[in-house]
């Protein structure tokens, strides 16, 4: 069996077994007992009330977190003429076509996000194979095959982030820094939930919100009552 060190049970102390805080209550005491040396990741960890062994059952989507993730997004745009132009102004960090394609084949990978105009996923699709196991690969369903490239890199610099459900039932999404405040983390919270609730699938039977465990990257997980992590109505 795996021994925590003296930091970690000492931040476990802290959290009272079996209790199921408030997502406020949760948030504050993620930040409390958070004793890394960098500025950790508070995640949260949310089990749904899905069988994903039906793909009508299988959730995925994106939200824009109102106080990003704290961390710096790099954005690759597969786009050319006008719509490369638009991309670089709107602050992409790498922009090509045929070139930028060629690049990723060839092992260059610097990039957190990649955007794709439509008519560029006939090259981009030859990427599948290296952009696809990383969760790289462009698809409209988030966002990020569109014309509207500006907005897509806007969006991505300002905190988008995509959610799925794992094998389990469960989604796994970064909420922000230890640094963030409370209420910064909270509304991040808050803006994931909703975008869970909205994208519930009609098959879902029962209770869908089954349990909310949040996180630092080192430190212990705190229970939050799922009626409590529920948006208001």
């Amino acid at each position: 069996m795996a021994r925590h060190g003296k930091a970690y049970r000492e931040a476990l102390s802290k959290i009272e077994p079996g209790r199921l805080y408030t997502p406020e209550e949760a948030l504050a005491l993620v930040k409390e007992t958070a004793r890394a040396r960098f500025d950790e990741t508070v995640e949260v960890a949310v089990r749904l009330g899905v069988d994903v062994r039906h793909a009508d059952q299988m959730i995925r989507g994106t939200v824009v977190l109102p106080h990003g993730t704290g961390r710096e997004v790099r954005v690759a745009v597969f786009a050319k003429g006008e719509k490369a132009r638009e991309a670089q102004a709107a602050g992409a960090d790498v922009v090509g076509d045929e070139d930028l394609v060629q690049k990723v084949q060839d092992g260059w990978l610097e990039f957190d996000v990649a955007i794709a105009t439509p008519d560029m996923m006939g090259l981009v699709g030859r990427l599948g194979r290296i952009l696809g196991p990383r969760g790289l690969m462009p698809n409209p369903k988030t966002g990020t095959v569109t014309f509207d490239v500006a907005e897509a890199v806007r969006e991505a610099k300002a905190g988008k982030i995509e959610f799925r459900t794992d094998k389990a039932g469960i989604v796994h999404a970064p909420l922000g820094k230890v640094s963030f405040g409370t209420e910064q983390l909270l509304e991040n919270f808050r803006a994931l939930m909703d975008a869970l609730v909205k994208a519930r699938p009609a098959a879902a039977k029962g209770q869908y919100i089954r349990s909310v465990t949040v996180s630092a990257t080192m430190g212990p997980g705190i229970r939050i009552n799922p009626l409590r992590a529920m948006p208001a109505a």
